[in-house]
């Protein structure tokens, strides 16, 4: 990396798998090298699948207001720019209700004819920006979540429904990602964390964006701005994954 200005250099992280284990709250080690030792050299954000409430759990409350730089829940769909809320899209406005109402019916049916080893609750999460669709429930223990993402990597549960709501669907204009260990998101093509890259050109001149991710296959929820060409992307496997390439890019010591 050239000599850069804190200003002209943005580190942009995924959340669950980058900078925290998955669904996990973030390590305080961690946070003491983000915040002590990334935080002054250059401009940090997030942008994650989640909501903000999400994002708060994850990464031990409403301090990541004022700690980053830039915050893009629900893919960038809500753009937080130094603590404030400067923009949202919504999901309801851009397909409508008579669409959601069929697709959202659509999905309870074929939810409710699954046959997995458990099923727990809230199967469906609206989000402004997606809607989450969690074949197990999101009410699950975390051992649960665990035998489901075995079960899952066997069975294929969430790729096969996609290919069915692809399918059955296919005269909407929808992406479907797959992240995190049980569920996947559906959102308005062109609606993924490449969004927040429009917040980001409108509103500033990094000369560099780094991107940090770990589900950058296709399908994954971070496939789009791990290839998109206005980021320099990195692909990670966990927390300790991103601080190593951050410690060697950086040359921090």
């Amino acid at each position: 990396m050239v000599n850069l200005a804190r200003e002209e250099i943005l580190l942009l992280f995924d959340v669950d798998g980058t900078l925290t284990e998955p669904r996990s709250i973030v390590e305080s080690e961690f946070e003491e090298f983000l915040y002590g030792h990334v935080k002054p050299r250059v401009t940090i954000g997030i942008v994650g699948g989640s909501d903000l409430e999400k994002m708060f759990e994850q990464l031990n409350g409403r301090k990541i207001l004022r700690e980053f730089d830039l915050i893009f829940p629900e893919n960038g769909l809500v753009q937080i720019d130094k603590g404030r809320e400067v923009g949202k899209q919504n999901i309801v406005n851009h397909l409508g209700d008579v669409v959601l109402q069929k697709f959202i019916n659509f999905v309870l049916r074929y939810l409710s004819e699954l046959e997995l080893p458990f099923k727990r609750g809230t199967f469906v999460e609206f989000r402004n920006g997606m809607m989450n669709i969690c074949p197990i429930g999101r009410q699950c223990s975390r051992e649960e979540r665990n035998l489901f993402a075995v079960f899952d990597k066997e069975h294929q549960v969430r790729s096969k429904m996609i290919q069915v709501l692809q399918r059955e669907f296919a005269d909407i204009d929808l992406t479907y990602t797959i992240g995190g260990q049980i569920s996947f998101d559906v959102f308005p093509k062109g609606w993924d964390k490449t969004y927040s890259l429009r917040y980001i050109e409108a509103n500033y001149k990094f000369k560099e964006i780094h991107f940090f991710g770990d589900k950058t296959e296709p399908g994954g929820n971070d496939y789009e701005i791990y290839t998109d060409s206005r980021t320099i992307s990195h692909k990670v496997g966990s927390p300790s994954d991103t601080k190593k390439i951050v410690t060697d890019l950086l040359q921090l010591t």
